[in-house]
Parts: C-alpha cells; sequence; structure tokens
C-alpha cells in the first residue's frame, strides 16, 4: 500500500522578510543600516527620491574617467603628447574640485532628497541627512527643507538617540521602534507651524 503525502507549498505570502542585520562593532554597517531604513520610510509616506544630484555627481564623473582614459590612450607616446598630457591634467583636477565642491556644499550628510509628496500644497521637497560619528553610539537624524527659501519651507527637526535602542545584541534591527521614532520624526516636520499672536 502506498504511503499517502502531503505536501504543502509556500506562498510568497508565508516567507517573512529577512531581518536587517549590522556588525555591531562597525560603525559603517550601523549607520548604512539606519540610513537605509530611514529612507524607505520617508519615501514610503509619498516622497519621491530626487536622484538629480547624483545623476549630476555620476555625469561628472564620467566625464572625469574619459580625461583619464584620453590622457592613457592617446596617439603620441610621451615626449610629443606633453602639452596634451598638461591640458587632461588640469581639465582632471577642474572637474575633480567641481565633485568635491558639490559633495561638500550640496550634499553634507544627505543620504536623501526627495521631491513633495504628490497631491500636496508643499512645493518643496526634503533633505534628510544622518551623523553617526566614530566611536559613538549616537546617531542623528535630521529633516529640512529641500528650499529653505521657499515660502513654504518648514523649519528643520532632528532627533539625536542612541542606536542601542534599535538593535538586539544579535545586531538584528528592531524595525518597528526605528520605523516609530522616524514617523515622530516626519510628523514633527510635516505640523503646521505655531503662528505667533
Amino acid at each position: 500500500m502506498a504511503a499517502n503525502t502531503t505536501t504543502t507549498k509556500s506562498t510568497s505570502s508565508d516567507k517573512k522578510p529577512t531581518p536587517k542585520k549590522a556588525n555591531l562593532l562597525d560603525h559603517h554597517s550601523i549607520k548604512h543600516i539606519l540610513d537605509e531604513s530611514a529612507s524607505e520610510i520617508v519615501t514610503g509616506r509619498g516622497y519621491t527620491e530626487d536622484v538629480r544630484m547624483s545623476n549630476i555627481r555620476l555625469f561628472i564623473g564620467l566625464i572625469i574617467i574619459v580625461i583619464a582614459l584620453f590622457a592613457q590612450f592617446y596617439k603620441k607616446k610621451f615626449p610629443e603628447n606633453k602639452n596634451f598630457l598638461i591640458g587632461c591634467i588640469h581639465t582632471y583636477v577642474v572637474f575633480n574640485a567641481i565633485l568635491q565642491l558639490i559633495i561638500y556644499t550640496k550634499e553634507k550628510n544627505a543620504i536623501l532628497f526627495t521631491y513633495p509628496p504628490v497631491g500636496s500644497f508643499n512645493s518643496t521637497g526634503l533633505i534628510v541627512s544622518s551623523k553617526l560619528p566614530r566611536f559613538s553610539d549616537m546617531y542623528t537624524l535630521n529633516i529640512a527643507s529641500a528650499d529653505p527659501q521657499s515660502i513654504s519651507a518648514r523649519p528643520t527637526v532632528e532627533f539625536t538617540k542612541s542606536v542601542t535602542q534599535w538593535f538586539t545584541k544579535e545586531g538584528v534591527l528592531v524595525e518597528g521602534l526605528f520605523w516609530k521614532d522616524v514617523e515622530g520624526l516626519i510628523n514633527d516636520y510635516a505640523k503646521e507651524p505655531k503662528k505667533g499672536k
């Protein structure tokens, strides 16, 4: 007599999302997971990521690579291509300086630039930035207006909290706690400013 066997098929709804795990001895790993989660939370609230700054950086980086390739594979050998190489080096330095200037002045600690939510009366997006100093457990998350000069710009909000309250001893992110804190920060930013009487 044949044995009656039943098999159960697992559906995609049965799978639990894999927990986010960080190396607790590496502050870059911790910051990366927190930054990634904060970006997911903000975009989940209807803010679309603004990738223009990233695209500009990539374009300038591509120009730098093309300049380096031209300098490397130019038809003439060294004594004859001296002026061409000097021009390439100068151009390379100028574009690298522009790239560093963009990173220093525009991006700073930014992890996410957004457009305003669709259907919103707000005409400015957000800049979400974070800090986790080396040898510190204090993580700072900051939400500011992408255009501080705009009439619809809101005051900047931030929190600074210890990362130990969001991670287990094994390095697993307790997403519910972190989401609650980030959601609270987004709500604080979205509140109507109190008008003086």
